[in-house]
């Protein structure tokens, strides 16, 4: 039984990994909306057009965004139409945790 879990395991591990860092969390939140380009994600998220690239890596590389070839050019979207919604739910869930849960010098969740 425990095999059958660990697709989803690691499943689970890439997407945590991929929200554990504040820009690939936010290009995902942003790929919700529809596919983008790296610089306008890079623009638009204020980070430069070489972290942009690096973070859309590790991002492909967890199998959560798929580049569309566009010409010369490539957008980025979410690879799974269940991620948006996902996403969303998730974002409801840390929505409705209490700010001041793990801050400060007290705080035992890390």
């Amino acid at each position: 039984m425990l095999t059958a879990t660990r697709p989803h395991t690691a499943a689970l591990s890439r997407l945590g990994h991929a929200l554990s860092d504040s820009t690939r969390a936010a290009v995902l939140l942003a790929l919700r909306k529809g596919p983008a380009y790296p610089s306008e994600l890079a623009d638009d998220l204020g980070v430069s057009r070489q972290v942009m690239s690096n973070q859309l890596a590790c991002l492909r590389g967890c199998g959560l965004v798929e580049a569309v070839a566009e010409g010369r050019r490539s957008s980025y979207r979410l690879a799974d139409p269940h991620l948006a919604p996902a996403l969303t739910e998730l974002l409801q869930v840390v929505l409705s945790v209490e700010p001041d849960c793990c801050t400060g010098e007290g705080c035992s969740c890390s």
